[in-house]
């Protein structure tokens, strides 16, 4: 079985776009590169596609190198035969691998190993041939000084039986297709904890059982995760008559019934001890796979539209993280969100010093030109909104409520102790909040996705397979929207195609000795920037106010000369034809279409250059809440209130009303249709108007539903 035959089975596009997909991977190249400018080479595949090539190509060639290793194993024991060779390279799945693998694999001390030292495997092999009909007459032959009986005789054939039965190839392929058809997941509570405050948000797994097939991945990472923390206790299991009526039917001939006898005595053994509790433990693996790549799947989602969302732009920003006793530290950040100011004000108790906190506020707005106000929306941050709107600006300031989860990870982190060493925490983490604002992907950047909080159970997934997928997420967004050269953190430039950390520290570094890059020629320069890095990353930094102002647009360099002739063609110069709509609309792109340089890049390289680098993020809009509610005691049934989804699991959306507490909307009161995908009816920071359906007061929760 080569790669593309694997492929094939698990990724339907065609031949030649796989060949071609995987010499470019194996050339070095990044996803977002090949999706955006080698659309000819890959059939036009996108992001999602090119990342389930590479996802197989990897789990393929670990499947081949496992192989080869087991080849060399059983090679070196003296026993493989060109059968067993033949089955183990047509193996298709890890699973099937290792059922091949068992028989030979290195055990520990086992029963069977134990009978085998004292010479029962010619016993065992006897009884499960089937042909002798006085099977206790010829136990008696296999006796010996610590063997001094038939019942000890035979109790040892059936160990190595037992071992045999479990390692068969069939059998095993037959049962583990029940356990995952068939399997039933009961959950209990440890009776001791059962009293616990830490079990009580376990409650209603008390006395649990579903098909392991039908449970949702949320509730199985819930499950799974009370088992770990010792409240519940969880088991998988199949009917054991039927599982076992499966293994007679693949071992027992009827015609012998005293070899029958001992075979169902080692069959039951087998399933009990070796069979059942290894099906149960890989189909539970299985089934969490399942369930971290679901918990996986909506974190990464909510994590692409956080960092997607709509930035302020490069404007003048007050930004307060709000507090009661330790006051409100107050920021000033210019436009590029470089710190200006800081300090504390304290309008709210105890210290209430309201008035001048109002004088304080008003004075750095005028004194630094503050376009925009950006409020933490944590600890007293309704109480804050309240206090800066009632504030009477020379001028109109507008103000924004920021999502501040993660604030205060950054504000700990290396990255925040590099950006500002005289600085503590609490200064830190109001400056990310302004920056927030001004570019959410610029900021969000530096912090572990992890930490940001819009995923469900994110520290209960698959920790390796969950940091690939969030990094993957983040250079997707980093290069669909393209980054300033010039201004962009070592963080943000670490996830450009093609750069990595060493890179964006060398182009920090280059800036800082030698001023802005004039170009992206200049890129060149950098060291250990060679050729195939300036290839993968060249086209996704901007350099705004280069000469050639391809060199602000999402044009790789590679098609200048290309752009240029088709000014040259509609009789314009370059720059002329930026923006042109004239000009362009001239452009016969069937004149430059060529096996290198096809319709989807041409149709590419037009919308730049009507529209050169344009941020495909939307414009940011300003959101209130009700103003009467401000406690989780103001809400009542049946309100009506505007919220902000502020996180999103495959069983509905929280929703954040203005107070401490989120709402859940259910998916089940999403719309008046049956819906199975969350995110195809809300997105993450959408605007709703939701409706109050029930208030638990004593466990701090709300009910709301988008349907009347």
């Amino acid at each position: 079985m080569n790669c593309i035959s694997y492929l094939k089975n698990h990724v339907p596009v065609s031949e030649k776009q796989l060949q071609n997909t995987i010499n470019l991977l194996n050339e070095g190249a990044t996803i977002p590169f090949i999706s955006r400018y080698r659309k000819e080479m890959t059939g036009d595949l996108d992001e999602v596609v090119i990342g389930a090539v590479l996802k197989h190509k990897t789990a393929f060639e670990q499947l081949e190198k496992r192989k080869e290793s087991i080849l060399l194993t059983i090679e070196g024991q003296g026993v493989l035969t060109s059968e067993l060779t033949k089955k183990i390279k047509e193996a298709k799945t890890v699973a099937v691998l290792e059922d091949l693998y068992l028989p030979y694999k290195k055990k520990r001390k086992t029963k069977a190993s134990v009978a085998r030292e004292h010479g029962l495997e010619p016993l065992a092999k006897i009884i499960f041939e089937q042909r002798e009909q006085n099977i206790e007459f010829i136990a008696s032959r296999y006796l010996n000084n610590i063997i001094v009986n038939e019942d000890l005789a035979l109790a040892g054939a059936r160990d190595i039986l037992a071992e045999m039965i479990s390692e068969n190839e069939k059998v095993r392929s037959q049962i583990r297709r029940l356990y995952q058809r068939k399997a039933v997941i009961t959950a209990k509570v440890v009776k001791t904890k059962q009293e616990t405050e830490e079990a009580q948000k376990y409650q209603q797994y008390f006395e649990w059982e579903e098909v392991l097939q039908k449970c949702p991945s949320h509730r199985l990472l819930a499950i799974l995760r009370g088992q770990n923390e010792g409240v519940l206790r969880v088991k998988i299991s199949v009917n054991e008559e039927t599982a076992l009526e499966l293994i007679d039917e693949n071992i027992i001939r009827r015609n012998n019934k005293a070899c029958a006898e001992q075979l169902f005595l080692a069959i039951a053994d087998a399933y009990k001890r070796l069979i059942s509790p290894a099906m149960a433990t890989e189909v539970l693996n299985e089934t969490k796979q399942k369930a971290d790549t679901a918990a996986i799947a909506v974190f990464a989602q909510n994590l692409q539209q956080l960092l997607l969302a709509a930035p302020l732009g490069q404007k003048r920003i007050l930004a307060l993280d709000p507090g009661f006793k330790s006051g409100c530290k107050v920021v000033c950040l210019d436009a590029q969100g470089n710190l200006l100011h800081n300090e504390n004000i304290y309008p709210h108790p105890p210290q209430r010093e309201t008035t001048a906190a109002i004088k304080k506020v008003r004075s750095l707005v005028n004194a630094y030109k503050i376009e925009a106000i950006a409020i933490g929306n944590g600890t007293a941050a309704r109480e804050t909104e309240f206090f800066v709107k009632k504030i009477p600006f020379n001028n109109p300031v507008q103000v924004y409520m920021v999502n501040e989860s993660g604030a205060s990870v950054y504000s700990a982190s290396k990255i925040a102790r590099q950006e500002f060493a005289e600085y503590d925490i609490t200064v830190r983490g109001a400056v990310s909040i302004g920056r927030r604002l001004a570019d959410p992907l610029a900021e969000l950047v530096k912090i572990d996705p992890k930490s940001i909080g819009v995923g469900q159970y994110q520290h209960d997934v698959d920790q390796t397979r969950l940091k690939e997928e969030l990094d993957t997420v983040v250079m997707s967004c980093v290069n669909n929207v393209g980054i300033n050269v010039n201004t962009a953190s070592v963080p943000l430039l670490s996830y450009v195609s093609g750069i990595g950390e060493k890179l964006a520290e060398n182009i920090v570094q280059y800036r800082a000795e030698n001023g802005p890059l004039p170009s992206r020629e200049t890129l060149k320069k950098i060291p250990r920037l060679g050729s195939k890095a300036f290839e993968q990353a060249a086209g996704f930094l901007r350099i705004t106010s280069a000469a050639n102002p391809l060199d602000n647009s999402a044009v790789h360099p590679e098609r200048y000369a290309l752009v240029a002739k088709m000014a040259k063609d509609v009789g314009v110069s370059l720059s002329d034809l930026i923006g042109n709509q004239e000009a362009i609309a001239k452009i016969d792109l069937q004149r430059y279409s060529s096996d290198s340089v096809g319709l989807p890049t041409l149709k590419d390289i037009i919308a730049e250059l009507v529209k050169p680098g344009v941020d495909p993020r939307k414009s940011v809009t300003v959101f209130e809440f009700d103003p009467n509610v401000k406690t989780l005691q103001d809400v009542r049934e049946g309100m009506k209130l505007p919220g902000i989804v502020n996180n999103i699991t495959n069983f509905g959306c929280f929703v954040d009303i203005g107070i401490k507490e989120s709402g859940l909307i259910h998916i089940s009161k999403l719309a008046n249709e049956y819906i199975s995908d969350v995110n195809a009816v809300v997105k993450l920071n959408q605007h709703l108007m939701v409706t109050v359906v029930s208030i638990d007061i004593d466990r701090k929760r709300i009910q709301l539903s988008l349907v009347d």
